[in-house]
């Protein structure tokens, strides 16, 4: 390559077609999410006494980091002694505490678990895929259906029905 063409490319050169200059595609709303998701996390790491590198992070950082995050939630979870506990819509206020949404922990350990086999994280170190984070988020998940009073019950996935296949949708009944 002579050096002007190598000008050229470094510099940006006026003969290039307009192609050339595309910006990248715009990242979508996941990918966008899981970044902030990781720098936050990352931030979290830093701010710990001592300060915590990523590749001595463990499953109970992970866990720290959920617990963390309960004091910003949005979600009420009655404790049981509270009158209004086992109750899907409570007619008054009362002073239980914000929580995460199990959802919202659920998804947000989802992406985090992906941005870490991103950014180098090998799949059997990976924190985020830990057992006891799905401990912990399973007893979240029942935890908050019974504080709302709407057990959480596991949907059964449905065969692929195509029409009179179903025995009890066609009528046939057989013996």
């Amino acid at each position: 390559m002579s050096s002007e063409r190598g000008k050229e490319l470094a510099e940006g050169s006026s003969r290039s077609s307009p192609s050339d200059h595309q910006s990248p595609p715009t990242p979508s709303r996941y990918e966008s999410q899981k970044r902030r998701d990781w720098n936050t996390f990352g931030q979290y790491l830093k701010n710990q006494r001592p300060p915590v590198p990523l590749s001595q992070c463990n499953c109970n950082h992970v866990l720290d980091f959920l617990r963390y995050l309960d004091q910003f939630g949005k979600t009420k979870v009655h404790l049981q002694g509270c009158m209004f506990y086992g109750q899907p819509e409570p007619p008054a206020p009362c002073t239980c505490p914000l929580r995460q949404a199990w959802g919202s922990l659920d998804a947000l350990i989802g992406r985090l678990r992906a941005a870490y086999e991103e950014n180098g994280g090998s799949p059997e170190t990976n924190p985020f895929a830990s057992g006891a984070i799905r401990v912990y988020l399973r007893e979240v998940r029942e935890c908050q259906a019974k504080a709302r009073g709407i057990p959480y019950k596991k949907k059964k996935k449905k065969p692929n029905q195509s029409k009179g296949n179903d025995e009890s949708s066609s009528g046939m009944h057989f013996s």
